[in-house]
């Protein structure tokens, strides 16, 4: 676009053509710092309750086609602010022009229809506005953290809601007495009762192991508020008139089965850091998880949870105009094209790996498990590949996060394509990102903590009062 060129050494061997959205980022600033007329600008991304994200930035002057990178540019950074951090109300200092743009895209019938009625609509209870302010006027950032975690007094259930498996744990004082996971297909099941009676399921597998439920502590795929479900791809088959009078209250009515113990759901990513953090006994940590879909938490310089979004499944990692595209929001270039079950079947293609269409992604992953493990060079490229996707995204994401710590988990993870992933990725930060290679510490969890670290760090969520716990 326009003259920009974007320089990727370290080509991912099965998609070439992939443009690393921090090295776009980056060539693009290169041509800002050189024009001396370039402009300062600020993006803000404001919730309801005073939360405020807040992106200082600089964009070329805005003719020709320095127009178009201006506004991918821009574009790209409101997609991450609203994805990886969350609101509803988007602020544009110093450019009424850009903000004129941006405001068609993030309309009711804008290209980003579907950032406007999730993000804005059905996660935050607002229809998206996108506003023209002048820089003095942009709003300080504030965010607020989210101290659940680290209980384990008393007798405890952490559960774990997958898109194939729903896993549960029993833990008393700390200490795990039982742990399992059942497999279920929930993503397009359209009777709300499905849902209901398998998390009541995997509940009553575990209080069967323990004397008494203190608390329940749960996470999932999705963004919940207030043990609430907004949007969720476990609930993809769901009518939204369904969703509205069964799904928003299911968890209500399952704490209401379980006497009304004290209870906690969060998203699955944010447990995730919460599980890597406790068990590290590190902080500032960014947990991926790489499964069905796409899950990402964080936890902060003090080891909690913050209010972040953090929904990297929707976040862009790939700037090229032809990326592949998420089938439920139609944009390219996002995270869980990259990261999760749908690269490996999207990668086997190419690499010469021939399954059936109708093969599920989960089975299709099983698949070239087995042949990396059986030597097949097709498999071992197909995890070269998302290492590489790795390594330039976790550049990426140190600009939206202070990390130290990156925990990459799930089932694409699992297995010999692991360690190849984590080793490409190590080597491009090492030889293109060398400050960051040097700070950010990447690891992998035990099997153990694959399995069920999520359940046994979402048992912790629930505070239980003293005079809630009995002998």
């Amino acid at each position: 676009m326009s003259g920009l060129t974007v320089e990727v050494r370290h080509q991912p061997v099965l998609d070439p053509g992939f443009v690393p959205a921090v090295l776009w980022e980056r060539a693009f600033a290169e041509r800002v710092a050189a024009d001396p007329r370039s402009a300062p600008v600020v993006l803000c991304v404001r919730r309801r309750d005073g939360t405020v994200f807040r992106e200082e930035t600089a964009v070329l002057p805005h003719l020709g086609g320095d127009a178009a990178l201006n506004l991918k540019h821009v574009e790209r950074l409101i997609k991450a602010l609203l994805w990886v951090n969350g609101g509803s109300e988007i602020l544009v200092g110093g450019h009424p022009q850009l903000a004129e743009s941006l405001a068609a895209a993030y309309a009711r019938s804008g290209r980003r229809a579907f950032d406007y009625d999730v993000v804005g609509r059905r996660i935050y209870g607002d229809d998206m506005a996108v506003r023209s302010i002048a820089i003095d006027d942009a709003p300080a950032p504030r965010v607020a953290a989210m101290p659940l975690g680290r209980n384990l007094d008393g007798c405890r259930i952490g559960f774990d809601l997958g898109g194939s498996d729903r896993k549960s744990a029993a833990v008393i004082d700390g200490r795990v007495v039982h742990a399992e996971e059942v497999e279920w297909s929930p993503y397009f099941e359209s009777d709300p009762g499905y849902h209901f009676a398998g998390i009541m399921d995997s509940l009553e597998r575990a209080a069967a192991h323990l004397p008494r439920v203190d608390a329940i502590g749960g996470s999932a795929a999705g963004v919940y508020v207030g043990n609430e479900p907004r949007v969720a791809s476990l609930f993809r088959g769901i009518s939204e008139a369904d969703f509205d009078a069964h799904i928003r209250p299911l968890f209500k009515r399952v704490r209401s089965a379980w006497n009304d113990v004290p209870f906690e759901v969060v998203n699955d990513g944010e447990v995730t850091a919460l599980a890597a953090s406790m068990s590290l006994g590190a902080d500032r940590l960014l947990g991926i998880s790489m499964g069905t879909s796409m899950a990402a938490g964080y936890c902060d310089a003090d080891g909690h949870i913050t209010s972040r979004l953090n929904e990297l499944a929707f976040a862009p990692v790939d700037y090229r105009e032809d990326a592949p595209a998420d089938e439920w929001s139609g944009d390219v270039g996002c995270g869980v094209q990259y990261f999760s079950q749908q690269a490996v079947a999207r990668l086997a293609r190419t690499a010469g790996i021939e399954l059936p269409e109708e093969m599920p992604f989960a089975d299709r992953l099983k698949e070239v498990q087995s042949r990396m493990a059986a030597g097949d060079p097709r498999a071992r490229a197909i995890y070269e590949t998302i290492g590489a996707y790795l390594g330039y995204s976790i550049a990426w994401y140190a600009r939206w996060y202070d990390l130290r710590h990156l925990l990459v988990l799930g089932r694409v993870t699992s297995g010999e394509g692991g360690g190849v992933m984590i080793e490409t990725a190590e080597a491009i930060l090492a030889d293109e990102f060398t400050e960051l290679a040097s700070t950010i510490a990447i690891s992998t969890p035990d099997e153990q903590f694959k399995r069920h670290g999520q359940a046994i760090a979402a048992a912790s969520l629930p505070r239980i009062a003293p005079k809630e716990a009995t002998e």
